[in-house]
């Protein structure tokens, strides 16, 4: 996703309907237990598959998601799930097929593909166009990490979140063997560097440039920040993957920055 910095405050646009064929119900759609290491596998080979198959690995990383909103929130049959930054839809089309009310706000119409998700607004992180407390679950899935200020989006998603509703918000910190996205793990020698060697290796520009589209976001004052909240409560902060001790890294400093790979937050809008 494009960081909501580089979009103009407050544009909204809705983006035609389009209707998707429902994706079938496999073997690999029935809920893996969380944390395991068969859940973890079975993501990570969706994943090293993502460039040859993006709608199976989306897919099942939508239904993990939305398995774990459930799991920390309750069915969203029923409820109102806004997604920011949710790109392709994958994650508002899963949350739909549970019953749920979702609609999608992305800032960056690249982003959406050639299938946006039916009633898609374009529309800036910073500044959503919806009412105070409009959703009952908020949802923002790898997007803290591409915007240049990420407590003013935090406040943004708790804002549209209604009292005792629940905010989800996943992000790959920057050093996390991914933080520099497609030139990782070479961002660890320098951000230039690793899209010079990247632009080497593939013969084109990398997608991301440090400070335009992608920040150095870090665990320890992201979780010291959602804790000096006084409209927030923290439900869970883990590792969003990893097989055991998911929560455990999180509290260890120093090695969560590496160890964590991506930070899973949940907090619950405190009664007004």
């Amino acid at each position: 996703m494009t960081a909501p910095a580089r979009t103009r405050i407050g544009r909204v646009r809705r983006v035609r309907r389009v209707r998707r064929p429902p994706v079938s119900v496999t073997r690999s759609a029935r809920r893996l237990r969380d944390p395991s290491v068969r859940r973890s596998v079975a993501l990570l080979r969706a994943f090293l598959r993502e460039q040859r198959d993006p709608e199976r690995c989306y897919s099942l990383l939508a239904r993990d998601a939305a398995d774990q909103v459930e799991a920390y929130g309750g069915p969203v049959r029923g409820r109102t799930v806004v997604d920011v930054g949710g790109g392709g839809g994958y994650f508002t089309r899963e949350f739909r097929r549970r019953g749920a009310h979702a609609y999608l706000f992305e800032p960056d119409v690249r982003e959406l593909g050639p299938e946006p998700a039916e009633g898609t607004v374009l529309a800036d992180g910073y500044l959503l166009p919806l009412a105070d407390g409009a959703a009952d679950v908020c949802f923002s899935s790898n997007v803290l990490e591409h915007v240049a200020d990420p407590a003013t989006f935090l406040s943004e998603l708790v804002r549209v979140t209604r009292p005792g509703g629940l905010i989800y918000v996943s992000f790959t910190n920057w050093f996390s063997p991914w933080g520099g996205h497609e030139w990782a793990p070479w961002h660890y020698l320098g951000a230039e560097r690793a899209r010079a060697r990247y632009l080497r290796r593939t013969g084109r520009a990398a997608k991301h440039t440090l400070g335009e589209n992608l920040f150095a976001v870090h665990i320890g004052p992201t979780l010291r920040q959602v804790r000096a909240r006084d409209d927030v409560t923290v439900v869970a902060a883990r590792s969003r993957y990893w097989p055991f001790l998911a929560r455990t890294v999180v509290k260890v400093p120093v090695l969560r920055e590496f160890a964590t790979w991506n930070l899973l937050l949940v907090l619950r809008r405190c009664p007004a």
